[in-house]
């Protein structure tokens, strides 16, 4: 077994726990420590993101572009500092006890999984700091949030009947999609926390046409009935705990914020299906929402009819253009779970961009796997809703963060 298809385990297990992270273009061996970015007083390294772009190749991770890794150790930055203030430290047992549970997933110890590693061009540390940030990260978190997180019996009550067998739910929804790069992250809650307080169909749909990015802004925003057990498992629990005319919350994605508004609901005569995984495949293009590249996509999708043909398009380019793999549903980067909950196999969606919206991404449904009897305790239930929850502050938290710092691009 390869080093790759090893470590390729931990992918969709992994990021789900401890956070998305991306990556590109390798440094040059002359300026692998030349700064990247400054982040207040302290620098990102090239060494560090070349170090970051590895790491995440190696697991598989979607997006493991240069962009990314650096995105996500100016994240890093910001966290660490925060967590310096607040003196915290991981003793040398809880380290070792967090690095054994990462590399178990991949049944393999801690040493086992760091000598793999640094066979491969990864060092140690980079493991290392990856796993204290996290874990410390996620302990600001629940200190700080935990309390203010409250499950109702309706809601556990709700989400037990959309996960146990019975009849099936559909649900007529509207949507709004409203891009937050980080310049502009503040500006953009603020208009979200506007939008939630919408009281008709009308104001929401008007709302749309005027601010969303997706495909339906001309429709008002409005999406056809949709299955609710095709949506993301995140936002199932959302949309059952509106009532029709309702808007959810503002919903932080990757470099977004989204809203819902309920319209209508109904229980259908079909059996209810649950996805144990969901196939997709993700073709990255250059050039984000321009003419060019909007028409080459447009083309595309008319020479394309399941995802296997993506590889002969794919052919002689950098194998980071394709992103092709089968994840559980809650594994799923959030704007992509969405963008797949509107398709049927061999349908395509090209709503999303990556790199700060340079690069257009081509994605395309291959498979759902259904997932049959599968048994949901109270105690998931519950987990699940309050994990959701402390998510959603956590990604408010570190907008914050980012907006109170100074972040210069080298």
């Amino acid at each position: 077994m390869t080093l790759k298809s090893t470590l390729c385990r931990l992918s969709l297990l992994t990021f789900g726990a401890f956070g998305t992270l991306g990556l590109t273009p390798a440094a040059t061996a002359q300026n692998l420590f030349a700064p990247a970015a400054m982040v207040d007083e302290t620098v990102v390294t090239e060494f560090e993101v070349q170090q970051r772009q590895r790491f995440m190749q190696l697991l598989n991770a979607p997006g493991a572009t240069r962009d990314g890794a650096l995105e996500a150790l100016i994240e890093d930055r910001l966290k660490n500092t925060l967590l310096k203030g607040l003196g915290f430290e991981l003793e040398p047992e809880g380290l070792q006890s967090a690095m054994e549970e990462f590399a178990g997933r991949a049944n393999l110890s801690a040493a086992e999984f760091i000598s793999a590693l640094e066979g491969a061009g990864v060092n140690r540390e980079t493991f290392r700091d990856f796993i204290v940030t996290s874990i410390g990260w996620r302990e600001v978190i629940r200190a700080r949030y935990n309390s203010r997180v409250q499950i109702s019996e309706s809601e556990i009550e709700r989400a037990l009947g959309a996960n146990g067998a019975g009849n099936g739910i559909r649900v007529l929804l509207s949507e709004i999609i409203i891009p937050a790069p980080p310049q502009r992250a503040a500006q953009v809650n603020a208009l979200a926390d506007q939008i939630s307080q919408s009281s008709s169909a009308g104001e929401f749909s008007g709302y749309a046409r005027r601010y969303s990015a997706t495909a339906s802004r001309g429709a008002g925003g409005r999406l056809p009935w949709q299955t609710l057990d095709k949506l993301p498992p995140s936002l199932q629990q959302i949309i059952l705990a509106l009532a029709p005319g309702e808007v959810s919350d503002p919903l932080p994605i990757p470099n977004a914020v989204a809203l819902f508004q309920l319209r209508a609901i109904e229980e259908t005569s079909a059996p209810r299906t649950r996805y144990s995984e969901i196939e997709y495949a993700a073709y990255y293009m250059d050039g984000g929402r321009s003419e060019a590249t909007l028409a080459a996509a447009a083309k595309l999708r008319g020479d394309v009819d399941r995802c296997d043909d993506l590889y002969a398009t794919a052919k002689g380019q950098p194998e980071s253009v394709l992103d092709r793999g089968s994840k559980a549903p809650g594994d799923i980067p959030q704007d992509i779970a969405i963008e797949l909950s509107k398709l049927d196999p061999g349908e395509v969606s090209t709503a999303l961009t990556r790199a700060n919206e340079q690069t257009l991404v081509f994605l395309m449904l291959c498979n759902r796997t259904a997932e049959v009897n599968a048994d949901v305790s109270r105690e998931a239930v519950i987990n699940s809703l309050r994990q959701q929850r402390l998510q959603g502050y956590a990604d408010r938290f570190l907008e914050q963060l980012r907006a109170d710092a100074r972040i210069d691009l080298l």
